[in-house]
């Protein structure tokens, strides 16, 4: 498909800047087939049903915005995929500035050796010294906000905890799964009272996820590998619960990309560890899911790309102009919506 025909016009004062206080009086706009209405996401537990079951992913948001100087020459990096121990491809700006070899500079006794590049200009960078990478970034790193946002105000101390989930448990992604931010301790108690029950994957985001898509056919664009694991024993309860008549509502675009990798044909859900760079256009058959819980996306994104491949192309561009017209706030820190395609 041409990836023109994912666009729309987005006033830039829907982009939100700071998240909803408390987290689960974010709006929701929920998409049931065709049908769609206007809801907060502290009503989700109305809108599920007993024997239903979220699936979170439990990444945690490490900060991997660095700003370090190759001689005079000022460089930014953000970390977008583990290599090794210590090793961490990275987005660079001003990469043209260095070759492989060359020291950078991240201050607070933090360097690195530019030791690869790869087609797309990212740099594979080496960590100096004997400490824990995690432990170098959180002495000089910065919360790796959306570029939309972090053009438009500072990071500040209050993303720390702000652009992390509740969920997070483990380190290694460099964008939160945003759809999971809206959820508090209340609304998971009133959840469990419905009977609505959890699981959690891991998918460690990267950088790749902010990128524009650059090739005008959706069938030319290449997506990033992102690292994920699903145990046995979560597969095998996901699995119980479709067998049992319950449905399995992903809980952002991570979780369902996860769990869609690691799915049969026949829709089971076996237990993966590894890369998964799947990429959902209109016309691909979901296997694993039911449903999505979600953010708005940006125009032309793979993103908007999937949501419109659950619920098609058509019923999105409505739900979003709709979204636009009541005052929905977009993006990482914006609302959330419920897509139900088999309602």
């Amino acid at each position: 498909m041409r990836v023109d025909e994912f666009d729309f016009d987005l006033p830039q004062d829907r982009i939100a800047l700071r998240p909803a206080r408390p987290r689960d009086s974010a709006r929701m706009l929920v998409v049931e087939g065709h049908a769609i209405s206007d809801r907060v996401v502290g009503d989700l537990p109305s809108l599920l049903r007993a024997g239903d079951v979220l699936v979170f992913n439990d990444t945690r948001v490490i900060p991997a915005q660095l700003e370090g100087k190759k001689g005079e020459a000022s460089i930014g990096a953000t970390l977008h995929k583990r290599e090794g121990p210590r090793e961490w491809w990275a987005f660079v700006r001003n990469a043209r500035r260095v070759r492989e070899g060359d020291l950078v500079d991240f201050g607070e006794g933090v360097r690195a050796s530019a030791v690869a590049k790869d087609q797309d200009g990212a740099i594979l960078l080496a960590f100096h010294g004997e400490e824990p990478v995690e432990l170098l970034l959180e002495r000089a790193g910065q919360m790796p906000l959306p570029p939309y946002i972090a053009g438009k105000r500072p990071t500040d101390e209050a993303d720390r905890s702000d652009y992390q989930t509740m969920f997070a448990r483990e380190e290694g992604a460099v964008a939160a799964p945003t759809a999971a931010l809206h959820f508090t301790d209340a609304l998971i108690s009133a959840l469990d009272s419905r009977g609505v029950r959890r699981e959690t994957l891991t998918l460690h985001v990267g950088a790749g996820t902010f990128l524009p898509v650059k090739a005008t056919n959706t069938a030319d664009h290449k997506m990033h590998s992102e690292w994920g694991r699903i145990d046995a024993t979560t597969a095998e309860r996901l699995n119980r619960t479709r067998a049992a008549g319950g449905r399995i509502i992903a809980v952002g675009t991570t979780s369902l990309r996860l769990l869609e990798s690691a799915a049969d044909e026949d829709g089971t859900i076996q237990p993966f560890e590894g890369d998964t760079a799947i990429f959902i256009t209109p016309g691909y058959r979901f296997k694993a899911i039911d449903g999505l819980m979600t953010n708005f996306h940006l125009p032309k994104s793979t993103l908007f790309m999937l949501v419109s491949a659950l619920m098609g192309l058509d019923v999105m561009k409505s739900a979003y102009a709709h979204a636009i017209r009541e005052g929905y706030r977009f993006y990482s820190y914006g609302d959330s919506s419920l897509l139900l395609p088999n309602a």
